[in-house]
This record gives structure tokens, sequence and C-alpha cells, in this order.
């Protein structure tokens, strides 16, 4: 199982058909920690569990759970934590968007955490929780009883997260 970090073909498609919205006010994305998971190019969709807590069927997400694939941790809960658009930009070449660090100065990290993660998915939670992507964290992070945060490429045509050039 790996992670491989990539646009997902799907979103590609998904945007020439103007189900995703990145603007102030548009749509909620989210992102979900997994370890030991199979995520990439072909990911469609965030496999959203019953309820907060209970184990994401095969999916290997982080999870308070440890039957049916889900990891051993505390201080997660499935579904991940919402994103805040840090704006959408154009050059003329290209067109991105980033987002806002989870972070203890934005009140979003997860704290009095344990848990080992080696990526993650941002999905589109208005959207059927359709992927954008998948992150590749280049191996394993592990988080014992302390904070786990995650620091955004600057929101720039050469740096964001989400990046489409001709």
């Amino acid at each position: 199982m790996a992670i491989t970090s990539a646009l997902t073909n799907s979103f590609k498609a998904e945007l020439l058909g103007g189900e995703h919205d990145f603007a102030a006010g548009g749509n909620t994305f989210k992102l979900a920690l997994f370890v030991n998971a199979t995520l990439g190019s072909t990911t469609t969709t965030y496999a959203a569990p019953a309820d907060a807590n209970a184990v994401p069927t095969n999916t290997n997400e982080v999870s308070d759970k440890t039957t049916n694939g889900g990891a051993t941790a505390t201080g997660y809960t499935a579904g991940g934590r919402t994103l805040v658009l840090s704006g959408v930009g154009t050059t003329t070449t290209t067109s991105f968007t980033s987002f806002t660090d989870l972070s203890v100065a934005a009140s979003n990290a997860w704290t009095s955490a344990t848990f080992t993660t080696d990526g993650c998915m941002i999905y589109n939670s208005s959207v059927s929780n359709k992927a954008i992507c998948a992150v590749d964290f280049g191996g394993a992070k592990t988080v014992s009883n302390g904070t786990f945060s995650i620091e955004f490429p600057t929101n720039n045509s050469t740096s964001a997260i989400i990046r489409l050039t001709s």
C-alpha cells in the first residue's frame, strides 16, 4: 500500500464540469489523515464513516477504532479537519489555490494526539466527498500525546498545493 502525491483524475474532470467551487464562500474542503493506505490519482472519493468515530471500512484512515483497517489513534476524529481557503490566484500561465495551515495558532491542529500517519487526502465535503488530491508525507509521521499540525505551501503560482498550468 502506498500514497502517491497527485491531483486525482476525477477532480480534473470534475473541474471541467464545474463541480468544485474554490471561491470564498464556495464549497467546504477537508483533510483526512491515512496510514498504510492506497491513495493517488485514481482515488475518487473519501469513504465517509457511519458516524464521527466509526471505522472507515478498509480505507486505513487514522481513527479511534482498530477494526476494519482503522489505525489506532487518540485525538483524531474520522473525517479529518475542515480547511480554510487562502484564496484563488492566477498568472498568465498558472491558476492556483491553497489553504491556511492546520496549526495551534489557527486552533485547528490535532492536540493531545497520539497517532502515525504517512499521508492525507483533501476532499470536497460539499460535493459528495469527492477527492481533490492525495499527499504523501514522505514517510511515517508520528505524534505521541502532542500536537500534529500541517503547513501548506505558499499560495502562489510556483508553490500552491493546487496548481493548473498551461
